[in-house]
């Protein structure tokens, strides 16, 4: 019913025309000038063309009257006062003004110091801005408002496109809050929600109350409806409680709890489906984050999540991004930080919700891990590091056991303005006290080897008018000797991705099972074009190679064993110097097949937050070659266009794709969004409709409503003029 509701506005609203000048917001007359306010605020100036004084203290007022007392002024035709009661009758084009709002109507009855009752009245509320009428209004004097039988809208006067009706409206506003009882909200005309009591905003402090509902549609779950409830419970802490419905699965609650403390804050999230129509159970995810300072130097952090199946994601996530989640971690870790040493005390474990993950192939758990490190450089002369860690990896499968690791290294830095020179040597020990090992294994292994490094670069500049030029040459030179480390079990070590960072590690492998075998020279530039009144980097490009002396022949299980003399190329250029441009480029590239082995494109024109356009291209070879394009695009004062399409050259198929619109009326806004992708763990085509209203005035708190349009089209900003991050 709600959805027919709210299509039939929509449609008036087509129907109804979208001229340009009907959305722009109409500054606010200005009050007239009255004149400087009495000095003393509690008194009360009345000003009159004439007075009839009668018995017992009563006066008739001829008007123009004004009553003034401070700030705040009371104008009518005609007027009666009552000494005895200090009160003042007052009809005929009444007006009442104070810094907070501004009531008219024909009859009043005002006290300076007990507040009033109007009548058929109308009031604005300037600060926020909002309007609207009532039959009666009643104002105290700690400037709280009743209203009876009201009409209340945040739209320019003559405009109401969104209109609440209410039996009976309370306004405080020292707290900023409304509170409306029997409410009915209409859209251009059309009755779209009812509520029974309803919270809304009347200033921008946060308040409990209900926000405006979301609403979609989706092939898996059917028409989905949410209706989110802020719960405003102190200043350092809230909850959002979001009671909906899914038309192919039934009730739903999501719930967001918020915390701050001194030294702590976090975060409680949950989704909860109870009897699933579809799957016949109750489905639920949880997740918390929570950040404790126990003191200046020691800090505890938690991640935990929890799924109740491992088609939840399947089945609720949203796009490729959400439906491939295939761990969930669960992770407390303890730091303790001083100048020279951090240690980290930690407990890991994963939820596997991939299940065609063999068990084989899946994550070890931490339980725990105990990792020290020391510091003593400060950059000039003399350093010393110290490494030391000790992990207990436990699974359910395959071999399990402690991992020690200990890594001392000593350097001496020469550095100049132009130039450094930083050699160092160190030694690197790692030893296992194995479990469930296979029969005749070693259950104790070792292995340690020495390390030495040479680095050194070069920094050269010159200025060409307002433009600065640099060239940075760098070399590293590596050695760590062979060792047989094929009977090392392998808990927790992969290889990256070689990049420029990458480039200059000592260690070519993540993880501690293995200490990878060096003979090499790592060299690169990197060039930058800074111009020099702004500071900011026009272009910059970097190039970068290793030479192996001797070719390494440390590998892990199933990794190819390296060939040649030479690593791939890694190069990456930024350019950012023609207007609103900006141009990525990196690649890894193959000397020995002449192939690339990583690519990619980027290239953005972004003139404003609000205004950008995007299209990439990423290649990485034996696994993806995908191109992308997004635009977000103010294409009149009122429309906003967006889109996004990601394709897949390797299977020649779009993984994900959406499209939509935002139209910007002066006191609402409404945002349409239709998306289709490729749900990464069913393997199916999924696609969802999202629609979103909102009402200025009525929806202050809760999550801004392009949350997904800046994650999903870089460089995106919902505020015109600020650029976004890219």
């Amino acid at each position: 019913m709600r959805r027919a509701l709210l299509a039939s506005a929509f449609a008036a609203w087509l129907a109804s025309g979208t001229a340009a000048a009907a959305d722009r917001c109409p500054a606010p007359a200005p009050p007239p000038d009255l004149g400087p306010p009495p000095a003393d605020p509690t008194s009360v100036d009345v000003t009159t063309r004439g007075a009839e004084v009668l018995p017992e203290g009563r006066a008739n007022l001829a008007g123009p009257v004004v009553v003034r007392q401070g700030n705040r002024t009371l104008t009518a035709q005609d007027a009666r006062y009552d000494a005895a009661t200090q009160a003042f009758d007052v009809k005929g084009d009444v007006v009442f003004r104070s810094p907070d709002m501004k009531l008219s109507g024909e009859s009043a009855t005002w006290q300076p110091d007990g507040g009033g009752r109007f009548l058929s009245a109308q009031f604005e509320l300037p600060s926020r801005p909002a309007r609207g009428r009532a039959d009666a209004i009643a104002l105290a004097a700690d400037g709280k408002l009743e209203l009876d039988h009201v009409e209340y809208t945040a739209c320019p006067a003559g405009r109401p496109d969104w209109l609440m009706r209410a039996r009976r409206i309370r306004i405080d506003q020292a707290a900023q809050q409304g509170v409306g009882r029997d409410v009915e909200l209409d859209f251009k005309g059309v009755p779209i929600l009812y509520f029974p009591v309803i919270s809304f905003p009347v200033g921008d402090a946060r308040q409990s109350g209900f926000l405006f509902p979301s609403i979609g549609t989706s092939n898996r779950n059917g028409f989905e409806l949410g209706v989110p409830y802020y719960w405003n419970l102190a200043p350092n802490y809230d909850a959002t409680l979001t009671p909906g419905y899914l038309s192919k699965r039934g009730a739903t609650l999501g719930t967001d709890f918020r915390f701050l403390t001194e030294g702590s804050r976090g975060e409680f999230q949950s989704d909860w489906v109870p009897s699933d129509a579809s799957a016949h159970r109750d489905r639920s995810w949880l997740r918390f984050d929570e950040r404790s300072n126990l003191s200046d130097r020691l800090r505890f952090d938690t991640n935990l999540a929890y799924a109740s199946d491992s088609n939840y994601f399947s089945d609720f996530g949203l796009g490729p991004e959400g439906t491939s989640v295939t761990y969930l971690q669960r992770i407390a870790r303890l730091t303790y930080l001083d100048d020279h040493w951090r240690a980290v005390a930690l407990a890991e474990q994963f939820q596997t919700i991939d299940q065609a993950v063999a068990a084989g192939d899946r994550p070890y758990s931490r339980a725990p891990q105990l990792s020290v490190r020391g510091l003593w450089d400060d950059g000039h002369g003399p350093g010393l590091e110290l490494d030391a860690d000790a992990v207990d990896f436990v699974r359910d499968t395959g071999v399990e056991g402690f991992r020690y690791e200990l890594a001392p290294l000593a350097s001496y830095a020469w550095r100049t303005p132009g130039a450094y020179l930083v050699p160092a040597v160190g030694f690197r020990t790692i030893r296992y006290s194995l479990k469930n090992a296979p029969a005749g294994t070693d259950t104790t292994p070792a292995v340690s080897a020495p390390i030495a490094t040479l680095d050194a670069g070069l920094n050269f500049e010159r200025t060409a008018g307002s433009r600065l030029q640099t060239l940075e040459p760098r070399v590293v030179y590596t050695y760590i000797p062979y060792r047989n480390q094929d009977s090392l079990p392998v808990f927790d070590t992969g290889v990256p991705d070689l990049n420029w960072v990458q480039l200059f590690r000592t260690d070519r492998y993540v993880g501690g099972d293995r200490i990878g075998d060096a003979n090499q020279l790592a060299m690169g530039a990197t060039s930058r074009l800074v111009d020099t009144n702004s500071g900011h980097q026009l272009l910059s490009a970097t190039l970068g190679q290793i030479y192996y002396f001797s070719t390494p022949r440390v590998t892990l299980p199933n990794e190819p064993a390296p060939v040649g003399n030479t690593s791939d190329f890694v190069g990456q250029l930024d350019v950012t110097a023609y207007r609103h441009w900006n141009v990525q480029l990196g690649e890894e590239w193959n000397p020995h097949d002449q192939n690339s082995a990583l690519s990619e494109i980027r290239i953005q024109y972004h003139p404003a937050g609000d205004q950008v356009a995007n299209i990439g291209y990423r290649f990485r070879r034996g696994l993806l070659e995908q191109v992308e394009g997004s635009v977000a695009w103010p294409v009149s004062d009122a429309w906003n266009v967006y889109a996004k399409h990601v394709y897949s050259l390797r299977d020649h198929a779009a993984l994900d794709s959406f499209a939509g619109f935002e139209y910007r009326a002066c006191c609402w806004r409404l945002r349409l969004v239709g998306r289709r992708y490729v749900n990464s763990q069913a393997g199916t085509r999924d696609t969802s409709i999202s629609l979103q209203l909102e009402l200025n005035g009525l929806s202050s708190v809760g999550e801004r409503a392009g949350a997904f349009l800046e994650h999903s089209i870089r460089g995106y900003s919902a505020t015109p003029g600020a650029i976004g991050s890219e």
